[in-house]
C-alpha cells in the first residue's frame, strides 16, 4: 500500500506518523462536506483520490535532498571566475499558511571558485525546495544557502519574484501585486561592484526580454 508521509523532509529529525491513501482520502471527504458539498456526488466521486496523488506531486520535495544536485561539479573549465546567472526559472510553491499556491520566477547568481555545477541542477534545487510547504523568504534563504555550502563560491545571490494567491484572491484580494525577496553570500553581499554587474545584466536581460 503506498503511504504519503504527513510531515517533514528527509533530513528532518524524529519519525513522522505516516498516514495511508484511505485515511487521507478520508479527510478530503470531510473537508468537501465542510464547505456544504456531497463527496458522493458524480462530479467529486474521484476527487479524494485525485486530491492526494496531486499533493504528492505539489509535496515532492520532502522525499528530495537538494544537496544530491551539487554533489557533481566540474573543474575542467578553462579557469572561468566569473558570474553565472540563469534567470527566469519558473517556480511553483505553497503558502504553509493557507496551502495555496504561490508562483513566479527565481533568478541565481554564482561566482564559481574552481568548480560549476550543471545548469540544470540549479533548478533542480529550486523545485526540490519549492514542493514543500513554504514562505517565500525561508525558501530564498533555503536555495541560497545550499548553493553557498556546496559549491562554496566566491558568492551566491537568489532573488525570488512571487505572486501569492493568499494575497491575490483572498484576504485583501490584491490581484498583480509582485514580492521580491533576495538572499546574497560572498562577493555580492560584501562588494558592491559585483552586486552592480548581477543587477545591471538581469536589468539588461528585462530590456532584451
Amino acid at each position: 500500500m503506498t503511504r504519503i508521509e504527513n510531515n517533514a523532509s528527509p533530513a528532518s529529525n524524529g519519525s513522522p506518523s505516516p498516514v495511508t491513501d484511505e485515511q487521507a482520502m478520508a479527510h478530503v471527504r470531510a473537508l468537501l462536506q465542510y464547505i456544504g458539498e456531497d463527496p458522493d456526488r458524480e462530479g467529486l466521486a474521484k476527487t479524494p483520490k485525485r486530491v492526494i496523488g496531486a499533493m504528492r506531486d505539489h509535496f515532492c520535495g520532502y522525499e528530495e535532498d537538494p544537496a544530491v544536485y551539487l554533489e557533481r561539479t566540474f573543474s575542467e573549465v578553462e579557469g572561468y571566475n566569473e558570474l553565472v546567472l540563469i534567470s527566469d526559472i519558473e517556480l511553483h510553491s505553497h503558502c504553509e499558511h493557507h496551502m495555496v499556491p504561490f508562483v513566479g520566477k527565481a533568478h541565481v547568481a554564482y561566482i564559481p571558485d574552481g568548480k560549476v555545477v550543471g545548469l540544470s541542477k540549479i533548478a533542480r534545487v529550486i523545485d526540490a525546495y519549492a514542493k514543500r510547504l513554504q514562505v517565500q523568504e525561508k525558501l530564498t534563504a533555503q536555495i541560497a544557502d545550499a548553493i553557498w555550502e556546496h559549491l562554496q563560491p566566491q558568492g551566491v545571490a537568489v532573488i525570488l519574484q512571487c505572486q501569492h494567491f493568499c494575497m491575490c484572491y483572498r484576504g485583501v484580494k490584491k490581484p498583480g501585486s509582485w514580492t521580491t525577496t533576495s538572499k546574497l553570500h560572498g562577493v555580492f553581499l560584501k562588494d558592491a561592484a559585483s552586486r552592480m554587474e548581477l543587477f545591471t545584466l538581469l536589468g539588461n536581460k528585462r530590456e532584451v526580454g
